[in-house]
């Protein structure tokens, strides 16, 4: 599928010790884009990695040109929303991507997101686990158990208009981003939740499309308990506030 004339896609990849997954999601990223005719750039925010991370992104912006590979580094580890309103101040497409530089996410899904956007011209088109043939693969009962329940405890709470509040693959028209970004305030974990329940706020539209996540295969969870902690005080602050 051949995306909008004009249109152009800047995909925001946040990494942290990501050097052996981070060639992999970009050579993805590339093949799909580049088979759908799709214009795109891929910014990497890279949190000060000890691994050589960032030297990984150096390389593949020189093999594949600073046009298309944008490293934009910062000296430490800040958090999810902060790379994220980082490396939308380069960002020049007029559609956002976000998704986990992991391999948990597969590229092959945003033609669909562009296709979903396009037929409802919705502002936000979130990948969902939990709707159609979506699904999770990879992780024990016990991590299945965690994110069924803080889907379902957000859902209640919350009442977002969306089925997957704490995914992180979604599509975003630029300003929605944007205006979005000026109201949050979440910096870790709950930023992607506060993002769908402040566009529910704005009265934003959002489609779903059904994906497979895959835990990833190279590298460690960033997710442990000061997360979860984090995300539970996270989800009271929004449940007070909105």
């Amino acid at each position: 599928m051949a995306a909008r004339r004009g249109d152009k896609l800047s995909v925001l990849l946040p990494t942290y010790n990501e050097r052996d997954n981070l060639p992999l999601v970009v050579w993805l990223l590339l093949r799909t884009f580049r088979d759908s005719g799709i214009d795109f750039e891929i910014i990497v925010i890279d949190d000060g990695s000890p691994d050589g991370t960032q030297q990984v992104a150096e390389q593949l912006e020189r093999i594949y040109g600073p046009d298309k590979i944008l490293l934009r580094p910062r000296p430490e580890k800040l958090g999810l929303g902060t790379a994220y309103i980082h490396g939308m101040k380069h960002a020049t497409g007029n559609f956002i991507v976000i998704m986990d530089a992991d391999l948990s996410h597969h590229p092959k899904y945003i033609p669909e997101f562009l296709r979903k956007q396009k037929e409802g011209n919705f502002d936000i088109v979130s990948g969902t686990r939990y709707k159609g043939n979506g699904g999770v693969y990879g992780w024990d009962l016990k991590r299945k158990l965690i994110s069924r329940g803080a889907n379902f405890i957000t859902q209640v709470l919350l009442r977002p208009g969306a089925s997957d509040l704490t995914g992180s693959f979604r599509l975003y028209k630029k300003e929605v981003l944007e205006k979005l970004m000026e109201k949050c305030v979440s910096k870790g974990y709950v930023f992607q939740m506060e993002m769908i329940v402040r566009a529910r706020q704005l009265g934003y539209t959002i489609g779903e499309v059904p994906i497979s996540f895959v835990d990833r295969v190279y590298g460690e969870s960033k997710l442990g308990g000061n997360e979860i902690v984090s995300f539970l005080k996270g989800l009271l602050t929004l449940f007070a506030t909105t």
